[in-house]
């Protein structure tokens, strides 16, 4: 595909390439590991792997926003980027970005639901200890009440 063939699919990108600058720790750790062990990887070719994934950034972004527009929407969601990665005719990633985005809501759900534990029992734990001083608040009366009702017999 040539870059006519991108731009004419997709609005112009939000940034320039040269202006985004992925961190290049992950940038390396993405490389060694698409790489066998004992292939070295030189500056200069990092460099420009880190380029291209910033181009290819930019360029989904753009078209995902593309797909958010098209909906009326100001937020990108994961289906914009599915979207995206059809039109930018990428379909062989979209089953493995899908089971991806599995992932990561069952992830979320997951750590939602233990807040949700945690909420519980700190509601329950708060409930216990309300009912704990109150029980304590009715002791202390009845404990008054009998002295009161004692010095009155006394009396």
């Amino acid at each position: 595909m040539t870059s006519s063939h991108f731009s004419s699919r997709c609005s112009k990108m939000a940034e320039r390439p040269e202006d985004l600058n992925l961190p290049n720790a992950v940038i390396t750790r993405i490389i060694k590991e698409a790489l066998p062990d004992g292939v070295n990887i030189s500056k200069e070719a990092r460099s420009a792997i880190s380029r291209a994934a910033s181009v290819f950034v930019l360029y989904a972004t753009s078209c995902a926003n593309n797909f958010a527009v098209k909906g009326k929407r100001k937020t990108l969601n994961a289906g914009d980027v599915l979207s995206a990665m059809e039109e930018m005719e990428f379909q062989r990633f979209i089953a493995p970005l899908k089971e991806s985005l599995e992932v990561y809501r069952r992830e979320q759900k997951g750590k939602k639901e233990a807040r949700k534990d945690k909420d519980k029992k700190a509601d329950s734990e708060e409930q216990d200890k309300s009912r704990e001083e109150e029980n304590d608040d009715d002791d202390e009366r009845m404990e008054e009440e009998e002295q009161n009702d004692d010095e009155e017999v006394d009396n």
